[in-house]
């Protein structure tokens, strides 16, 4: 019937014969219609009866390149947006100098003193800190085993009320007056050693001249993000005046093992520390005993502190987990670091890294560890390693060459002025 109809349509609307191409053509065409046909009848029938139906692949495909065109075009448009507020977005390599403000901040308290009666250094020092901060205890630990007289403010790390006046909002940094009575602001806790220690070893050179060998560069890492980091933050600038006992196999030593406590043994705190929340809850309130916050903040700000900064790190030591390919067992980690570095001890031989005295890499080491010094982990540490003899004699030479503590609050004032 079919094919009837079909050549009848042929023939009515073409003059030429019906030749045996053409019926070959018009047979497959039949045949076509009719797997069409059967095809239309059972998906009635299915629509029919209730059964569900399948989407089109063709129509997932497009759903699909609707999407991935939508983010193409919003990945772009955001780069562009990005590259027009920040016109130096694609620099590498930039220098940034350390900055330098005419004046103290106002309003900002200063918490403590420490102050030395030997201390010859002529360093006028303010350090904006948290207490329990790994970072701000390796400051914390050089400048007290060199006896120096600094200053401390104590910043609330949720609200961070004072450093609202720097553009850089993070701790440890230091304000240094400059001989010609301007402050040059340092961050990162390597670098501010560093600068210390340099100016220490001459102090023919004004501390902001040496602060300008320490220029923050900006650098693209392996994902293409941008990143900004201290140049030459491992190095002390000694100039032509190098210490007879400084050898080249020394300083690489003590370069090898500051950046191995900045990169490495730091990261594994925070997993160890904030395994569970209520792990998480205990380190902060003996943050909060350690740092006197009871002394220093109000208590509704002090308890905003223990609860938000509990609950945060919780969450970033699970994160911080997954990014450093930690296990499960990260007490284990934990351990493994500290035995190397009691490996090295023994295999040199030698009290400390630095031989008779603490070095830079001891302090380091001792300013990361001391900063969970009342944590669970570390009480773990002291039963499971041999760390507990090295660092002990490390803090006995801290406390004893450390100045004498001044609790104060006093706003707007500069540091140490009488």
């Amino acid at each position: 019937m079919l094919s009837f109809r079909l050549l009848t349509a042929l023939g009515s609307t073409r003059s030429q014969s019906l030749n045996s191409q053409n019926l070959r053509f018009v047979v497959n065409k039949s045949n076509e219609f009719t797997i069409a046909r059967r095809s239309f009848s059972k998906t009635l029938k299915d629509v029919e009866s209730g059964s569900a139906t399948k989407k089109s692949p063709n129509g997932t495909f497009k759903l699909t390149l609707l999407g991935a065109c939508i983010g193409a075009v919003a990945g772009s448009t955001y780069t562009l947006y990005t590259r027009i507020c920040d016109k130096n977005s694609h620099k590498e390599h930039e220098r940034t100098p350390p900055k330098v403000i005419e004046y103290f901040p106002a309003d900002v308290r200063i918490t403590k003193r420490f102050t030395n009666p030997n201390d010859t250094s002529g360093l006028d020092i303010v350090l904006f800190q948290y207490q329990t901060c790994p970072f701000c205890c390796k400051v914390r630990a050089y400048l007290d085993y060199m006896g120096i007289s600094y200053s401390v403010v104590e910043v609330d790390a949720v609200l961070r009320q004072d450093i609202r006046w720097s553009d850089v909002k993070k701790v440890p940094m230091v304000l240094i007056r400059q001989q010609d009575g301007k402050y040059v602001q340092m961050t990162d806790s390597s670098a501010i050693i560093s600068l210390v220690a340099s100016s220490l070893h001459d102090k023919r050179i004004d501390v902001g001249e040496l602060a300008q060998f320490y220029p923050q560069i900006s650098y693209f890492d392996d994902n293409g993000k941008k990143r900004q980091d201290i140049l030459n933050k491992y190095f002390l600038m000694y100039q032509d005046r190098t210490p007879k006992n400084m050898t080249r196999e020394i300083e690489e030593t003590e370069r090898k093992w500051r950046t191995w406590a900045d990169n490495h043994l730091v990261h594994l705190i925070s997993p160890n520390c904030y395994q569970t929340f209520e792990e998480a809850l205990e380190t902060f309130e003996w943050f909060a005993l350690a740092g006197e916050w009871d002394i220093h903040f109000p208590k509704w700000e002090r308890d905003l502190m223990v609860y938000c900064g509990a609950t945060a790190m919780w969450v970033i030591a699970k994160i911080l987990k997954r990014r450093h390919q930690l296990t499960d067992d990260v007490r284990s980690h934990m351990y493994d670091a500290l035995n190397k570095w009691t490996a090295e001890l023994k295999k040199q031989n030698t009290k400390f890294m630095g031989g008779k005295k603490p070095g830079l890499a001891d302090l380091s080491v001792f300013g990361v560890l001391s900063s969970m010094e009342g944590c669970q982990t570390f009480k773990d540490c002291l039963q499971n390693t041999n760390i507990g003899k090295w660092f002990y004699d490390v803090k006995e030479l801290v406390q004893q060459n450390r100045g004498k503590l001044l609790r104060e609050r006093i706003v707007g004032v500069p540091a140490l002025a009488q």
